[in-house]
């Protein structure tokens, strides 16, 4: 009734197909492969109208398997306000409680990725602080000054978080992934300032309130150019629509709020921070070392 490719043949130098296929007439109908005829269990041939029975259903085009079972796709995404997590669990209760027996469930794909990664966010974040840390105490080989830079990162942080919250997003892999964005972005800006103010106390003889504040004054259009050159870069992320949307979305919320909080925090709490932490770890002058005068003896002389 449809089509089968038999072989070709030449004609006038071209190569030409032979598709045997039944006439329309005898193709159109639901019965018209009745008359076909097929081999029984004796070898002879009989038409199919006598051995099978035919009637219209509904079904899938393709049918899916799985691990060699058959199977069905499920996708979806939460609602507003709710993670990833949180329909995960969702829905692992209701299949639980709803599925007959022999049927099973399995997550694939990214839902899989995030499953199997579990909250690994908890150790890379601190991992990802830590290693910013360890470079920064390197370049300046102290331990107590980067920490003026390393503080800024939390509060960069709450902002994302309170953008994300008034977006009504929810916590994603691609939130944490702006998340981890924002710990070079906030140390960048830092990092300007405090590199100049430690120039101008070490080198110049400049006290530590007066170093910072001419430090922050000095660099206050390059870092105001370079967060608002960043913000407007990423408004195309937070107004995304269409396909893939809520990836661009999430991680532009994220990053977007977290920029803003990086300039605001950065610029009147990192001179507050440099301050506290040079005072704590001045170092007290060491006490003149003071010579002991001891009378010499005399000297003797072997007559």
């Amino acid at each position: 009734l449809g089509s089968l490719y038999v072989n070709d043949f030449n004609r006038f130098g071209r190569t030409y197909q032979v598709v045997a296929q039944a006439d329309a007439p005898f193709r159109s109908q639901l019965d018209d492969v009745l008359p076909l005829k097929t081999r029984n269990a004796n070898g002879e041939m009989v038409p199919l109208g006598s051995v099978i029975n035919v009637s219209q259903t509904f079904g899938p085009d393709v049918v899916q398997r799985y691990n060699a079972y058959r199977a069905a796709d499920i996708n979806g995404g939460p609602a507003p306000g709710y993670s990833s997590g949180q329909a995960q669990a969702a829905m692992t209760r209701v299949l639980q409680e709803t599925l007959p027996r022999g049927m099973s469930f399995e997550w694939t794909e990214l839902a899989y990725q995030q499953l199997i990664s579990g909250n690994t966010a908890t150790l890379v974040f601190p991992l990802c602080v830590l290693f910013v840390f360890l470079v920064l105490a390197a370049q300046y080989e102290s331990l107590s000054l980067p920490l003026a830079i390393i503080l800024i990162v939390p509060m960069c942080l709450l902002a994302a978080i309170t953008g994300v919250l008034l977006d009504h997003g929810d916590n994603n892999i691609f939130m944490q992934i702006g998340l981890l964005v924002l710990v070079g972005l906030a140390c960048k800006n830092a990092i300007l300032i405090v590199e100049f103010a430690k120039h101008l106390q070490d080198d110049r003889g400049h006290d530590a309130k007066s170093a910072v504040l001419e430090a922050a004054r000095l660099r206050l259009r390059p870092i105001l150019m370079t967060s608002i050159a960043f913000i407007m870069g990423v408004v195309p992320l937070v107004l995304a629509q269409g396909a893939g949307a809520e990836v661009r979305h999430a991680m532009g919320i994220t990053v977007f709020a977290g920029m803003i909080g990086v300039t605001c925090f950065g610029l009147l709490l990192t001179p507050v921070f440099y301050v506290l932490i040079r005072r704590l770890t001045a170092r007290r002058p060491a006490p003149e070392a003071t010579a002991a005068s001891h009378p010499s003896a005399p000297d003797t002389q072997n007559a």
